[in-house]
């Protein structure tokens, strides 16, 4: 039996803790995140409040826990859509080649050249800051990431012997590609995918930071930081332990697709 490469497995545990974590906040908190209380506002940790409360008495460990599973959510819904559209795009580039391929591909270059930060600027001037623009900010940077990768990892499969058998029995291209080449470049999506979760957490809490993610008084790790900047001196702590979140997510998620990508690349394989 093969050893699990160490980053795999310690990816698996920060990602777990992490999911754990949205998972109870959502049927459990210790209080209400969004409930002020003045009087008790800079309380130092006790058994009450585990990790004492902000400058508005919110206590603090409830809203990282609430803000997991905003995170969690961001990140999942705009992963899943764009990369969709891009593994669709990048297979009917695959599929269709000639102009058509070069159109998609020159459409993701485009796609390139729009930061999601500066899109989701441009979306906040139109339709005014809010969680939903930012998720579909990050999903538009996932489209052209995901068409190239499918679209690479598919030419790939175009060539291999039983796919020439299937178009050499008359069968269609659509149908090859979803029969045989999707399921054949579903390993590099996955990996791209759990890779892009951390880049979508990290972007997610940029955007919260900035004021154009999550409003109030919707829990976020970024907006928790952006609040504590001017605490620093007064309540570190309150900077602290969401950017200790940001970390353990953005490292978990980014570990697991590393080793998934190591256990997945025959390449990798064989020099282990």
């Amino acid at each position: 039996m093969k050893k699990l490469p160490i980053n795999l497995i310690i990816g698996t545990v920060l990602v777990s803790i992490v999911l754990g974590t949205a998972v109870l906040s959502l049927i459990w908190t210790p209080h209400n995140h969004a409930l002020m209380n003045i009087s008790q506002k800079f309380h130092d940790p006790s058994y009450i409040y585990l990790l004492g409360t902000d400058q508005l008495g919110r206590d603090v460990l409830s809203q990282l826990m609430a803000a997991s599973r905003n995170s969690m959510i961001v990140a999942l819904v705009a992963v899943l859509l764009g990369g969709s559209i891009g593994t669709m795009l990048g297979l009917l580039a695959s599929a269709l080649g000639g102009w058509i391929e070069d159109l998609v591909m020159r459409i993701a270059d485009i796609g390139f050249a729009f930061p999601a930060l500066l899109f989701a600027i441009m979306l906040a001037a139109v339709f005014g800051p809010s969680l939903t623009n930012a998720v579909f900010a990050i999903a538009f940077i996932n489209i052209p990431i995901f068409a190239r990768i499918s679209r690479a990892s598919a030419n790939q499969i175009w060539t291999r012997d039983f796919v020439l058998a299937s178009r050499a029995a008359g069968v269609g291209r659509f149908i090859i590609t979803f029969n045989h080449i999707l399921p054949n470049i579903l390993a590099p999506i996955i990996v791209q995918a759990t890779i892009e979760f951390a880049v979508a957490i990290l972007a997610e809490a940029a955007l919260s930071y900035l004021g154009l993610g999550a409003q109030p008084p919707a829990p976020s790790w970024g907006r928790m930081l952006s609040e504590a900047q001017t605490l620093m001196y007064l309540a570190p702590q309150l900077a602290i332990y969401p950017g200790i979140c940001i970390v353990i997510a953005v490292l978990g998620f980014g570990l697991l697709g590393d080793g998934l990508r190591d256990i997945t690349d025959p390449r990798l394989a064989r020099e282990r």
